[in-house]
């Protein structure tokens, strides 16, 4: 099994040397870290079906770890897109 920090969808390799600078760099660090999951989902199933349930287990950890680092540069892309000033929620007075 390659390492969790190998490009799964043939990304440029420079894009995780880089500094994030673009809310287009977050959208593409959600899918890559989407599609390994997806891979690792599909060889968690494969190792299931032949009963290698050790495999299953570490593949199935391994996705769950890409999906996380896909949901958290999803919502860094989001939250960079919006202006904060025009949040429509009243203001919250300190304690």
């Amino acid at each position: 099994m390659t390492s969790t920090s190998t490009p799964a969808i043939g990304l440029p390799t420079e894009i995780f040397d880089a500094e994030f600078e673009t809310v287009g760099d977050h959208h593409r660090m959600a899918a890559h870290h989407f599609a390994a999951a997806a891979k690792l989902h599909l060889l968690a199933a494969a190792a299931d079906d032949e009963g290698d349930d050790e495999a299953a287990a570490r593949h199935a950890y391994a996705a769950y770890r890409h999906q996380l680092n896909g949901t958290q540069y999803a919502e860094i892309a989001v939250m960079d897109s919006e202006p904060m000033e025009d949040d429509d929620s009243p203001e919250v007075a300190p304690d």
